[in-house]
This record gives structure tokens, C-alpha cells and sequence, in this order.
């Protein structure tokens, strides 16, 4: 597939936030695959701001994005937090010469195998709801088109997201947020307990409960509280991950 192929089938995958059964987490862990895809970065997140306009983790391509984007909580440093609070892009940051600016954030990131990030704003007009994380292995720099490119990714997502379901007050917006916020901790603990009982990383058992959830026409949110509740059959849930050896489907977790 050429690179132009890829980047339509990313735009129409971001529309679909037009669908009635619309899963926020599902599709911004969607958006963070494709930049990684586009934009040959490592790995990717997404990070939402709550009610009070604190940023949390939303969505991440790989466990150590995940972790690392904690971290910037956890410290209120890093590139994902300027991004927002300055509704600008922060790119092409060498971490190994960042210690003066972000010191524990490039420390964590250097221990992580990162060794250059970016962050671009999810932004519309003066409405800055998040922030796109980018991570890179190597000293990897974005060119021109690949800011466009990954900018572009990040205000579609965005519109899709205001604009889902005629969202057009600030307060139900924040609700809609708050609620896909909340459920990715019932999402961790779900991808957890499927790790443990599915001898896999972390990583393969949330593409495991996502590729699960699609094949059922289930939510994703709501296929993690049947897990963490113990509702759900995670022996045959785990039939969909290859490398699974599942233990128990009846184990409370």
C-alpha cells in the first residue's frame, strides 16, 4: 500500500465517528496506530484533558508509550504537556539533549529505548482538548509534510470527536470525555487480567479484547467490565491471540 493509499484509508477510518456505535477509546487507540504507520515513529499516544483540564492517558500504540506518558503526568513535564498548555507543536526534540528542559521526563524516556519525541496539539480554533504523544527509537526528525500529516491526523481526530453525536455544548462534551477517561482504567485492569491468564504482554491482550470486541460487535469499554466482572468467557476471548496458553475462564479476577 503507497503512502497515499494509507493516508485515505486513515482519514476514512477517522470518520468514522459518524457511526452510532461509536467507541472513543477504540478509536483513538485507531488513530495512534495509523501515525505510527505514517509517520514511522515508535510508538504513539493520546492523551484527553478531564473536567478540570488536567491531561490523562487515553489511548497508546505500546505499553511503554502508555508508561511513559504516566510519567509526564506524574511530573507535569514533557513534550505532550507543553503541546497543550501552549496549543502548539513540539517537534523534533533529541531527548538525549533535552536534560536541561524536561531532566526526569528524558531520563524515563532514554530508559524506555526512546530517543526523540514529538507532541502535536488535538486542537480546534482556541479548543484544545489533548495532545498527541510521539515516540521514536532512533533520533528520527519530522519533516514539514510529516508535521502536515500528523497535525492533520490529530484535527480531524479532533473534529470527529466535538462533533460526534451534535456535541456542541462544552458540558456534555466534558461528560462524553470524563466517561471514555473512566473507562480506560476498567480497559487496564481488563488487558491485566487477560495478560495473566493468556501467559501474553499487555500489548497482545488489548489487541486481543479490541480484535474480540469487533468480532462480537461488542464496545470495547463494555467487553472490559464483562472481564473485570467476570462475566466474560476469557477462554474464548483469548482464541483470538495466537500466542495465548489461557488458564481459566471462570477465575474471578
Amino acid at each position: 500500500m503507497t503512502r497515499e493509499q494509507q493516508l485515505i484509508s486513515a482519514f476514512v477510518e477517522l470518520a468514522d465517528t459518524l457511526i452510532d456505535d461509536f467507541d472513543v477509546i477504540d478509536f483513538l487507540y485507531g488513530l495512534t496506530q495509523r501515525t505510527v504507520q505514517l509517520l514511522g515513529v515508535t510508538a504513539a499516544g493520546v492523551m484527553l484533558a478531564d473536567q478540570r483540564g488536567h491531561l490523562r492517558p487515553a489511548a497508546a500504540s505500546t505499553e511503554e508509550a502508555r508508561l511513559l506518558e504516566l510519567f509526564e503526568i506524574q511530573t507535569d513535564t514533557g513534550p505532550c504537556m507543553d503541546s497543550y498548555r501552549s496549543k502548539s507543536p513540539v517537534v523534533n526534540v533529541d531527548l538525549r539533549a533535552a536534560e536541561s528542559r524536561w531532566p526526569h521526563f528524558a531520563a524515563a524516556a532514554g530508559a524506555a529505548g526512546f530517543s526523540s519525541a514529538h507532541a502535536l496539539p488535538l486542537r480546534l480554533r482556541d479548543d484544545t482538548i489533548g495532545a498527541l504523544n510521539l515516540f521514536s527509537a532512533e533520533n528520527t526528525r519530522l519533516t514539514e509534510q510529516d508535521q502536515r500529516v500528523g497535525q492533520a491526523l490529530a484535527d480531524t481526530a479532533t473534529i470527529g470527536i466535538l462533533q460526534h453525536r451534535g456535541l456542541r455544548h462544552a458540558e456534555i462534551l466534558t461528560d462524553q470525555l470524563q466517561a471514555a477517561l473512566n473507562s480506560r482504567v476498567v480497559i487496564e485492569q481488563a488487558k491485566g487480567i487477560l495478560a495473566e491468564r493468556g501467559a501474553i504482554g499487555v500489548d497482545e491482550a488489548f489487541d486481543t479484547m479490541r480484535r474480540h470486541a469487533r468480532r462480537t460487535h461488542q464496545r470495547l469499554s463494555d467487553l472490559a467490565r464483562a472481564v473485570t466482572a467476570g462475566t466474560a468467557d476469557t477462554t474464548d476471548l483469548l482464541t483470538d491471540s495466537p500466542g495465548s496458553r489461557p488458564t481459566s475462564s471462570t477465575e474471578s479476577p
